[in-house]
C-alpha cells in the first residue's frame, strides 16, 4: 500500500501513501498533536507530544516511548505551510529539551497533499545531506517502523466512518 522508494544518487526517500479519508482529515492527522500522538509511532511504540507549533518557524518536539518507559526525542522545525496542501519541516534527533543531536540523521520532509475522491494521497520527499546519513535511517527501520505508524493511522480513519 506504501510507495517507498530510495534513490542514494539523490541522497532522498519517496513515499507515497493512500488513506481512506477526505482531504481535511488526513490534513489534520499528519498536523494536530492530539491526532499524531494516537498514531506516529509503530506499535507497541506511542508519540507523545511535548509541544507543538504548527506554523512557518513553529515546530513540534515529541518523544517516541517504548514500551519500558524508553523515549527518543525528535523535532520538526516547520519551514513552509500552504494549508491543506504541503508543508516543509527539517527532521532531528534530539534530547527532551530540543537540542538537536548532531552525530544523529537529520532531514527535510517536502509533504504534499491531494485529494482523490473520498481518499488521499500524501507523499514525502525526504532529503539527506549525505548518503551516510540516509543510511543510517534505513538501518533504523524506518522503513518499516513508518508503514505500522501508517496502518494505525488507517485504523483510526476506519474507526470514524
Amino acid at each position: 500500500m506504501m510507495d517507498f522508494v530510495v534513490d542514494k544518487s539523490n541522497n532522498t526517500i519517496t513515499v507515497k501513501r493512500e488513506f481512506a479519508a477526505e482531504l481535511p482529515l488526513v490534513w489534520d492527522a499528519y498536523t494536530k498533536s492530539e491526532i499524531l500522538d494516537q498514531w506516529w509511532a509503530p506499535k507497541p511504540w506511542k508519540a507523545r507530544t511535548k509541544t507543538m507549533d504548527f506554523r512557518e518557524g513553529g515546530h513540534w518536539l515529541y518523544a517516541m516511548v517504548g514500551p519500558n518507559g524508553e523515549e527518543h526525542w525528535a523535532i520538526a522545525q516547520y519551514k513552509h505551510i500552504t494549508p491543506q496542501q504541503s508543508f516543509v519541516a527539517v527532521d532531528a534527533f534530539t534530547n527532551a529539551e530540543g537540542v538537536v543531536e548532531t552525530n544523529m540523521p537529520q532531514s527535510t520532509w517536502n509533504a504534499s497533499f491531494k485529494a482523490a475522491g473520498e481518499h488521499s494521497v500524501v507523499e514525502f520527499v525526504i532529503q539527506y545531506g549525505d548518503l551516510s546519513q540516509l543510511e543510517a535511517t534505513i538501518k533504523m527501520g524506518f522503513k518499516e517502523g513508518l508503514s505500522m505508524a501508517m496502518e494505525n493511522l488507517d485504523q483510526i480513519f476506519a474507526s470514524k466512518k
